[in-house]
């Protein structure tokens, strides 16, 4: 293996490693940025070289598993450079699991089922560290307090985010695309997976997704062992409130007819008188359909 080492201004050894012994860490949640974002990285790079070393620990058979800088490594290889600047430091499987999670929890895109994943992670990396159940204090903080700490999120939205890793893939794809919003989700994912496959066989044949309310009742149903097929066609072709479609008059459109000194009350009330006077005069009766 060809590498140099150089020091950094903080005293932390560089090292110059071949691209090819670095590997990715094993199971790492987050995705290597494509498009734009990795446009803009490799054009940096190109400009500038890698301003900042990634961050990688050593493995028995000689590799190193990076810890961070996955996308810097693919926008070097995409530009043919074969050599990289490697922090190496010696850690254990929970210190790296920790780092990797908090070097990338607060990127500016990060998809849902990213952060579920991550924090997943990153609370049984604190857990097997203190030896620690999933509600018990570690110091005065509960566990998932602490994963929720570098992203500035409290322990109950952490713990939300990783209820999202229950759901069966083809529904978490539909949260990171944005189809399902992220407190419906909490709630699926509480279904069995059985009942999540009816539940996105449904979603696909009626093209429509629950809303919050009705989520949390397939989730009491689901729990009951009582949701079926047919409910769940039901649930989904039934016109939500927000679905309903609304009416409305412009402001300054309909002051035009009335004197200056009206208000929006009187002019709503005149307008309904009329209106009530036009159903008479023609004998129209809403229930009935017009001639």
């Amino acid at each position: 293996m060809n590498e140099t080492a150089q020091n950094t201004s903080d005293s932390q050894v560089v090292t110059m490693l071949d691209a090819g012994v670095l590997v990715p860490f094993q199971n790492q949640p987050f995705r290597v940025a494509t498009g734009e974002e990795m446009d803009q990285l490799k054009e940096s790079i190109q400009e500038y070289g890698v301003l900042s070393p990634l961050l990688a620990r050593p493995l028995p058979n000689g590799s190193y598993e990076i810890v961070s800088g996955h996308r810097r490594k693919a926008a070097c290889e995409a530009l043919g450079i074969t050599r990289l600047p490697v922090l190496v430091r010696p850690m254990t499987d929970d210190e790296a699991v920790i780092l990797l999670v908090d070097s990338n929890i607060q990127r500016e895109h990060i998809l849902p089922s990213e952060k579920a994943f991550a924090y997943k992670m990153k609370m049984e990396a604190i857990k097997h560290q203190g030896k620690a159940t999933s509600r018990q204090l570690v110091g005065k903080l509960e566990a998932s307090d602490i994963v929720g700490q570098t992203s500035n999120e409290s322990g109950r939205t952490v713990q939300r985010y990783i209820r999202l890793t229950c759901l069966i893939p083809s529904i978490l794809q539909m949260v990171d695309e944005g189809r399902i919003a992220f407190n419906p989700a909490v709630e699926i994912s509480y279904l069995t997976e059985e009942d999540q496959q009816l539940l996105k066989d449904e979603m696909d044949a009626c093209q429509a997704t629950p809303s919050l309310t009705q989520s949390r009742t397939l989730k009491q149903m689901s729990q009951a062992g009582t949701l079926t097929r047919e409910y769940l066609h039901h649930l989904l072709t039934e016109e939500k409130p927000n679905q309903r479609q609304k009416f409305f008059l412009n402001q300054e459109d309909v002051k035009k007819f009335f004197p200056p000194n009206y208000t929006p009350e009187q002019m709503h009330n005149t307008i309904m008188l009329l209106l009530r006077n036009w159903q008479h005069k023609r004998g129209y009766n809403k229930n009935q359909p017009e001639r």
